[in-house]
């Protein structure tokens, strides 16, 4: 059978319908009907003989090795971490079983003719695709559905590099629109263990030592990166511990980082029969024993020691702390009223009213799709919420960059028994030493790649496209604002100084989000090289400037840190007032932010032209060579 299989994988690896399932398979010898199982909509052929336990040590075994990853394609999931002397073998549900359980054999010869097995496994898995379920392409007769990546040109070198089948189907497809990456597949986020420093997706700068944490540029320059970069996702990824271990193929698992700030979970029973709402957005008691949890070997010492942080909008703690090992699988038993077959992410809303919280909780999901090497839009987004309200949400045209559904509130479940196939509680948006909010940063840094990519995400997947700059113009937006405080009292004035220089295009912007759609204002910001505002959640857009813009925070209102960081984060030019008069407020006193402002006219030209000088000298600026012109 070795040499049958051998000569005839190569050939037919991949997904396949039952029509060419019968063509190739039945008949052979090689695929009995009675161990075919579909999936998806795809079958997968496997041989018959599955491996069920096996020795082996390699530091890549782990909830995140590649080997792992490897192994359980071919039926085979490594359970440990670290230098484990033992993998617990199972079949995966998408591939073949007997009945309900395993096929449980060995060839003659014991552990050896296994190990033969696993090396003729390597080589027919070296064109198999590794994707997740929510990841496989269906068949269309030509190859894989590379319409389905939805990744920003510079980002395909990287997703090439962690998703091996994809850049295989590529080299064999002719029509495959990624030929030129193939040479490239060596660049990388920077997280991955294959990756080299030197093709990294990118690396920060830094132009002065912070001697409060580091004494050299160089170290300055990892610190930043490890705080604020894809660093920070690889760290995550280094944490993720099995807390509950799957012994068989219907078996539930639990893979979880530090503190409970990221989980993935598979078979996974939430009882909601019986849940109270009231006004708590993030009751922390909502599951009793048993209520929540999977059929796995639960290690309830590991699971408990991890309630540090345990808070709302920190850690998943409070949701996971009733886990339970259960005594039947929900889903192959039967246990649940509903079954969720697409993968789930879970998520715990900061404020949907406010863009810098709420872009809290989309930067924190699209580092959840990098800790899990997943940015399918095929997914469900469940907001996880136990109150018996609903959430304003000014900003949901966003979600469009993550998921093809309408966000699910988790009161849709209420009494009733569901069960999750996949879920993933995401990190979240107000983590201790999290993403962005209130992350401490090293000084004299600047310009990561996380939150350029970030930001070259959402555009892409959102189809906002950079249409200029025109004619050389420096197209200046004052965003102004209609709330009672924080007001530019001589906007008139500033706007008439600014369009004295011939070489402005000067817009003001009022984002009122019933007179002007989210996606209409992003199309405004990213075609902006100086966005000019007042203190306030609207200079969150500048996340969305090109790269070589400035954005001038026009008086920061005592919050020094807030948007300076941000703009360091993103990678773009920041200046502000550096004096001011302090504001006051009727009957808040003296508040900076509870006041309206009006700015000496000359002071504000020569900052903006400071600003425009860093536009037409940046390397990215489409019209560098007339930058004398200003």
């Amino acid at each position: 059978m070795l040499t049958r299989l051998y000569q005839w994988m190569p050939a037919y690896s991949g997904h396949l319908l039952p029509a060419q399932l019968e063509h190739l398979g039945r008949g052979s010898g090689l695929v009995p009907e009675a161990d075919v199982q579909e999936a998806g909509g795809t079958v997968r052929i496997v041989p018959v003989v599955l491996i069920h336990q096996c020795l082996a040590r390699s530091p890549e075994i782990g909830p995140a090795g590649l080997l792992r990853e490897r192994v359980a394609a071919a039926g085979l999931v490594g359970h440990g971490r670290g230098l484990s002397a033992e993998w617990h073998c199972r079949c995966e549900s998408t591939l073949i079983t007997r009945g309900s359980s395993c096929v449980e054999h060995l060839p003659p010869g014991g552990v050896e003719a296994a190990m033969l097995m696993l090396l003729v496994f390597g080589m027919w898995l070296h064109d198999l695709p590794l994707s997740r379920p929510e990841e496989a392409a269906p068949w269309d007769g030509t190859g894989f559905d590379y319409a389905s990546i939805r990744l920003p040109e510079e980002h395909i070198p990287c997703f090439l590099h962690n998703n091996g089948h994809v850049a295989s189907a590529c080299k064999k497809d002719a029509h495959c629109p990624y030929k030129k990456h193939l040479e490239n597949l060596k660049y990388c986020w920077g997280y991955e263990e294959s990756c080299r420093p030197e093709f990294r997706f990118s690396y920060p700068v830094c132009t002065y030592v912070d001697m409060g944490w580091t004494d050299t540029l160089e170290s300055a320059r990892d610190t930043f990166w490890q705080q604020a970069d894809f660093g920070y996702a690889g760290a995550r990824r280094r944490e993720l511990r099995e807390l509950c271990r799957p012994e068989q193929t219907s078996d539930s698992s639990l893979v979880c980082s530090r503190y409970l700030q990221y989980c993935r979970a598979t078979n996974l029973y939430l009882d909601l029969r019986n849940i109270k709402r009231n006004h708590d957005r993030f009751k922390e008691d909502i599951f009793q024993t048993g209520e929540i949890g999977g059929h796995c070997k639960l290690d309830v010492h590991t699971l408990m020691s991890e309630g540090q942080r345990k808070s709302p909008l920190q850690s998943w703690f409070a949701e996971l702390q009733s886990y339970t090992q259960l005594n039947f699988r929900p889903i192959e038993d039967a246990k649940c009223d509903i079954v969720v077959e697409k993968p789930a992410y879970f998520m715990k809303l900061d404020a949907g009213v406010n863009m810098y919280h709420h872009f809290c909780d989309f930067l924190n999901l699209y580092i959840t799709q990098h800790v899990n090497n997943s940015f399918s839009t095929d997914v469900y987004v469940v907001m996880w919420d136990t109150s018996s309200y609903g959430y304003g949400d000014l900003f949901s045209e966003t979600w469009k960059a993550f998921t093809d559904y309408d966000v699910i509130h988790l009161k849709t479940y209420d009494s009733k028994r569901v069960c999750f196939k996949e879920a993933i509680f995401s990190l979240l948006p107000r983590m201790r030493y999290g993403l962005f909010y209130n992350t401490p940063l090293i000084s004299g840094c600047h310009s990561t790649g996380l939150f350029r990519a970030f930001s070259q995400h959402v555009l892409h997947r959102l189809n906002i496209t950079q249409e200029g700059p025109k004619d050389g113009k420096i197209r200046v937006t004052i965003l102004s604002r209609s709330t009672e405080y924080r007001k530019i009292l001589n906007q008139h004035e500033l706007v008439n100084a600014l369009k004295t220089v011939s070489t402005f295009e000067v817009r003001i912007v009022d984002y009122k989000y019933k007179e002007l759609g989210f996606l209409d204002q992003l199309r405004i910001t990213h075609n902006t090289d100086i966005f000019i505002g007042m203190h306030g959640a609207g200079l969150t857009h500048l996340l969305f400037l090109p790269d070589w813009a400035a954005v001038f925070e026009l008086y920061n209102c005592g919050d020094q840190r807030c948007y300076l960081d941000l703009a360091r984060l993103r990678g773009v030019h920041y200046i502000t007032w550096r004096r001011q008069s302090k504001g006051h407020h009727p009957t808040l006193g003296e508040h900076p932010k509870f006041t309206n402002y009006s700015f000496d006219v000359e002071e504000f030209m020569d900052l903006v032209l400071q600003a425009a000088a860093h536009v037409s000298r940046h390397p990215k600026w489409p019209w560098r060579s007339r930058r004398d012109e200003l």
